[in-house]
């Protein structure tokens, strides 16, 4: 899909807790499980996925432990460099009883949305067919 020609990427230290969720319009802890690995799905895989894969609003909030917290998180992003690649769910996916929830787009397009859309609004829904 060329979205791994731009990679970023974190890790988490994974003792200590702050990652919250975003539940019926309240944050709630994340409790850390050693030995798991946290993987968010973002908005990208959300649309070529057409909602099999669902992204979460999430932040990570500063907890007042002893011990530094430690995250490395890792994106997989074309917005780095110019990509005039179209996505779209994927249309092995598709059918008469799952068809498309959303319009094809280009990162630019979704990155200008992202840019413009208001906290705790997913950018996705500008996007909805």
């Amino acid at each position: 899909m060329g979205c791994t020609e731009s990679l970023v990427m974190f890790g988490q230290e994974i003792y200590i807790g702050g990652l919250q969720v975003l539940h019926d319009q309240y944050w709630v802890d994340v409790p850390p499980v050693p030995g798991a690995f946290v993987v968010n799905i973002g908005d990208l895989l959300q649309l070529i996925s057409n909602d099999k894969f669902i992204s979460v609003e999430h932040r990570v909030v500063a907890n007042g432990a002893a011990e530094p917290r430690i995250s490395v998180p890792c994106f997989f992003s074309s917005i780095m460099k110019a990509n005039p690649r179209v996505y779209g769910p994927i249309k092995e996916l598709l059918s008469e009883q799952n068809p498309p929830k959303y319009s094809e787009l280009t990162i630019s397009e979704f990155s200008n949305m992202f840019g413009t859309k208001e906290l705790n609004t997913s950018a996705l829904h500008h996007f909805k067919i």
